[in-house]
């Protein structure tokens, strides 16, 4: 099969995520694991296994194809047609939940409410109300809350009682969730859920979000026109944001609000209920105090735990707050320029090794993952009384669970596409889990290095076939460059395979990672406070000439640049600000007017508009658009919701006023996830094509 399939194997494997293991479960006495993998690498169906340690046999629990198929002959058309888009689609069983013994996993499938009994494997849809959405039992396993129509319900395990628990209300019930996260908690913060059980399964902690004072944005579909528009609330920047508020919350409905200065601390990061009680971290709207607070159940007081101040703002850091089983508060502190976990207030890891994110406790044991070295992320822990200890060994990205001394441990490295699991006992041999993962069709030639006196984290990709004293090749920039992603890591990424894969069509292909982007530290990180594309590009063309001095063969009179989302806005600068080194662009989702994304990201980096509109206006694509002087491709899809289409549309108004010659590719039905559409592959074609065009490369034969 030629190489140029590739972007068909992408597609066909979601980025060669198929068929891997995922979404772990351990059981209280960590004798078995629950998770969720496809049959094949190119099955988009997950199905819910067990694994039991003892025998080291796996067991299918949930095949959702036998679910869903066993009861087609009772569906309507219209219900049968929406079922094969959903598997089209890929979903399968997209995340479970247990109770605390492990022996009830409840999910979501096809928009209905289903259970297994994980020991049995019999399971059972239960009469809830639909569409049902982040189903969750209590720890006792005796009730199920779910969401659905904007309430928070529950129904008992049995299938009886299902019942409102909140609903929307007032004057604005029509813009009141509860139990979902507002816009900015999901894209922003890293809060994708909003409720959460009490231990003993008789209360449960609950968010209320009132979004009507959120601005109300529109998408529409140019290629339905009979369709409406759909309306959604959108935080932009300098704009309100939603009202969130936290509810103790009974089985019999009523409620007690939780009690903090709402005015001053307007975001809320995190929440939870441990066998401590029920806590919440909150946030100023500058983002520069985070306190974290512990709710008396009784009343709903709130006192606070522990407090952070930046100059600059509070990193939110995955996996925090979260207390240990004898009650130490877990939290980090950035000094002598490295983030650093600690316990009790007190680190408990060196300098210089990067705090990346909490995984989770097991007693008195942490499990985190950090950095020594940024392209690499690994598995730690950490106990009172051996301290701090890295688990993996082998260079890459890993990651953990752990529960009653069993660790899952996955790993994410160059020799392998996709993730590989294995799990350890104390004194037992580690035991692989099984993947189904396929194998690319491209190998990575690809050259790590630090570069330049920033030591700049790079990877070079060249063509498998291109040999020493073959003709230069052009220069392709492959970055995501800004904080909210890292591609310069020791791992066979989907990323990096189209890399690989343009430079398989004659391109040196660079990726680097500079300005803001995490695993330096927090003073690298805070580099881009008022200027987020500035000291990322100077970056990228710091690293292209530190590598073109060691690579004689990259061609400096070819250069182009390509990306998407944040790194979309930093290809058209780039040949707005230094056409003199890059000669041509591929711009993707680009955020032209940094006003227009939203509230909680943007305000971060830039503070609001009306503060520091001068920030906002130096970074502004629409602005810079009469500097244009060399070839610029605009993509957008058209049903993009997080950035939206606006953003390409005004840019190329501006373009054209100012006599700019570009072209521009809608992408209708496509949402911000390009990546993730089944046009992905004619997406590269074209813009493939587009280089070739204007960097004058001749078409590699197969």
């Amino acid at each position: 099969m030629p190489t140029t399939s590739l972007p068909h194997q992408l597609t066909r494997t979601r980025g060669f995520t198929l068929g891997a293991a995922e979404h772990f479960a351990v059981a209280p006495d960590g004798a078995s694991v629950l998770f969720l993998r496809s049959r094949a690498g190119d099955d988009p169906i997950s199905c819910l296994w067990a694994l039991d340690l003892e025998t080291e046999r796996e067991r299918l629990l949930v095949d959702p194809a036998e679910l869903l198929g066993g009861a087609a002959e009772q569906l309507s058309e219209e219900e049968r047609t929406r079922r094969e888009r959903s598997r089209q689609l890929g979903g399968g069983i997209i995340g479970f939940s247990t109770d605390a013994a492990g022996r009830l996993a409840v999910f979501a499938l096809s928009g209905n409410l289903w259970t297994v009994d994980t020991g049995s494997g019999a399971a059972r849809r239960l009469p809830a109300e639909g569409p049902v959405v982040d189903p969750r039992p209590d720890p006792t396993g005796r009730r199920i809350a779910y969401l659905s129509g904007g309430a928070l319900r529950v129904i008992a395990s049995d299938g009886t009682g299902d019942r409102a628990l909140a609903a929307p209300d007032g004057p604005t019930a029509a813009d009141v969730t509860f139990g979902a996260p507002e816009h900015v908690a999901a894209e922003s913060m890293g809060r994708y859920r909003g409720y959460w059980w009490a231990p003993d399964g008789e209360r449960l902690l609950v968010a209320r979000v009132d979004n009507s004072d959120v601005l109300l944005w529109h998408l529409t579909d140019p290629a339905n026109p009979a369709k409406p528009p759909r309306t959604m609330r959108y935080p932009a920047a300098g704009s309100a944001n939603a009202e969130v508020t936290l509810w103790l919350t009974e089985l019999d409905g009523t409620r007690r609000e939780a009690h903090w200065d709402r005015k001053t601390y307007e975001y809320v990061p995190a929440a939870g209920w441990d066998a401590h009680g029920p806590f919440a971290s909150v946030q100023t709207r500058d983002q520069r105090t985070v306190q974290v607070l512990a709710i008396d159940p009784a009343d709903g007081a709130t006192t606070p735990l522990a407090e952070q101040h930046d100059t600059h703002w509070v990193h939110l850091l995955p996996g925090l707050p979260a207390r240990t089983a004898s009650g130490a508060l877990l939290g980090f502190v950035d000094e002598a320029d490295t983030r650093r976990l600690t316990v009790a207030g007190r680190p408990v890891t060196e300098p210089g090794v990067e705090l990346r994110a909490v995984l989770g406790t097991d007693g008195e044991t942490v499990l985190f993952t950090a950095s020594e070295e940024p392209t690499e992320v690994h598995l730690w822990s950490y106990h009172p009384e051996h301290g701090a200890r890295q688990l993996s060994e082998q260079p890459g990205v890993h990651s953990g669970v752990l529960r009653a001394g069993t660790l899952v441990h996955t790993a994410r490295t160059l020799a392998h596409a996709g993730s590989r699991t294995t799990v350890r006992r104390p004194g037992r041999a580690a035991l692989p889990v099984a993947s189904h993962v396929a194998t690319p069709l491209l190998e990575l030639r690809a050259e790590f290095a630090a570069v330049g006196p920033r030591e700049l984290r790079t990877v070079l990709f060249l063509p498998s076939w291109h040999r020493s004293g073959d003709a230069p090749l052009p220069v392709l920039l492959d970055p995501y460059g800004g904080p909210g992603f890292q591609k310069v890591l020791v791992q066979q990424s989907g990323h990096a395979l189209v890399s690989q894969w343009f430079a398989e069509q004659g391109f040196a292909v660079l990726v680097t990672d500079g300005a803001g982007v995490r695993g330096r530290g927090p003073a690298w990180e805070r580099e881009i406070h008022g200027d987020v594309m500035r000291p990322v590009l100077d970056d990228q063309v710091t690293a292209l000439h530190e590598v073109a001095a060691r690579h004689p063969e990259l061609d400096l009179g070819r250069v182009a640049i390509r990306g998407w989302s944040f790194s979309g806005g930093l290809a058209a600068l780039a040949v707005m600000w230094r056409p003199d080194v890059i000669h041509a662009a591929v711009s993707g989702a680009p955020v032209s007017e940094q006003g227009l994304y939203d509230s909680h990201w943007r305000e971060r980096y830039l503070g609001t508009p009306e503060e520091h509109p001068e920030w906002y206006d130096a970074c502004s694509l629409v602005l810079e658009a009469p500097k244009l002087a060399r070839p610029l491709l605009l993509i957008h899809g058209l049903a993009d919701d997080n950035v939206f289409v606006a953003n390409t549309l005004r840019l190329s108004s501006a373009l054209l006023a100012a006599g700019r010659p570009h072209e521009v590719l809608p992408l209708s039905g496509v949402t911000h996830a390009g990546a993730g559409s089944p046009l992905f592959p004619q997406l590269l074609g074209h813009q493939l094509e587009f280089l070739r065009r204007h960097l004058a490369l001749e078409p590699q034969q197969p």
